[in-house]
């Protein structure tokens, strides 16, 4: 059987098949991410049509993710992204961040850490610097804040468990969630991390503060302290000092 091929104009081929067409009749979610991306771009350069482009650039550098962490010098320098586009592109994913975090803060209540998770994951594994945040939470687990307590280099941000705190009460919350980033990629926990999860878990409890979980966030992972038992048990520990 002979391959059709289509002709390099989007514009030419069948009304069925162009991008644009088959998001508005059957939705976004069927696109791949190399027609939605080509949606955006509107047009090709020379030679070649929106749809070629956008495969070729998520060919080089991978994924969208790894795309939208590209240098603004060096995206400049593929074949047809020029400053507007380049612009246009960080601004449409720092809107879709801004579009989750704002579910999140409307959210009525948090019942577990995959809750946090789709507000937070995807800003977070993307950074390339450690960002500790708490979550603030009210009796009823409402949330009250999200706040960055602390930002650090590649593999650590320094936190200090008085001035978390001072945070919560400060906003009058009942309870907190801590989650911070593995620019590493690894999600699983040091010895620092433990430790001052741990001296997090204490302070709290001896305010009237209750610490639900801490989530580390890697690339394609996540660790969480209260699923794997550790914020219980450091809250035992405390009991029988």
């Amino acid at each position: 059987m002979t391959k059709v091929k289509y002709p390099k104009a989007i514009a030419n081929w069948p009304a069925e098949e162009r991008p644009r067409e088959k998001l508005l009749t059957k939705g976004p979610e069927v696109l791949s991410d190399a027609e939605l991306f080509a949606i955006f771009l509107r047009v090709g350069v020379k030679g070649k049509n929106a749809i070629d482009l956008a495969q070729e650039l998520l060919s080089r550098y991978g994924s969208l993710r790894a795309l939208y962490a590209a240098p603004v010098e060096e995206l400049q320098d593929v074949m047809g992204l020029g400053v507007a586009k380049i612009a246009q592109f960080k601004a449409v994913i720092e809107l879709s961040k801004r579009y989750l975090a704002e579910g999140f803060q409307n959210r009525p209540y948090v019942e577990s850490s995959e809750d946090i998770l789709k507000f937070l994951y995807q800003e977070m594994r993307d950074l390339d610097q450690e960002v500790f945040k708490i979550v603030l939470l009210n009796g009823q687990n409402h949330v009250l804040k999200i706040l960055d307590v602390a930002t650090g280099t590649l593999n650590s941000a320094k936190v200090y468990p008085r001035e978390v705190v001072k945070l919560a009460l400060r906003h009058s919350a009942a309870a907190a969630v801590f989650v911070h980033n593995h620019p590493s990629g690894v999600a699983r926990p040091s010895e620092d991390d433990k430790r001052i999860t741990r001296d997090l878990v204490h302070v709290c409890l001896l305010l009237g503060i209750k610490v639900h979980d801490h989530i580390i966030v890697g690339d394609n992972a996540k660790f969480s302290f209260a699923d794997a038992g550790l914020i219980d048990e450091y809250a035992r520990a405390l009991d029988r000092k």
